[in-house]
């Protein structure tokens, strides 16, 4: 097997899902998580890194979660201001 090294958009991805698994963790499934939840844990993961992680990697979004026994069943994006938000259901 040949390792592949992440980029950094990809690195963020997995963090992103690890945030979002650690709260489903702690809060129990489904869960709404709030862009300010996530920067609590993570302050790297700002708004924007969110919203282009969702778009340009949802594929390792939803891996990484199902690895934890989670499915993202809802991403909403209000536009600038108004808010994010993700929905964390169980597999």
């Amino acid at each position: 097997m040949v390792f592949k090294a992440k980029s950094a958009s990809e690195t963020k991805a997995a963090d992103l899902a690890l945030a979002l698994a650690r709260i489903a963790d702690r809060e129990g499934v489904p869960v709404s998580v709030s862009v300010d939840q996530l920067r609590r844990g993570n302050p790297r993961l700002t708004p924007l890194a969110i919203g282009q992680m969702y778009r340009k990697h949802r594929d390792i979004l939803e891996a990484d979660l199902a690895e934890r026994g989670y499915v993202l069943i809802d991403y909403a994006d209000q536009g600038p201001g108004r808010g994010m938000e993700f929905e964390i259901g169980a597999l």
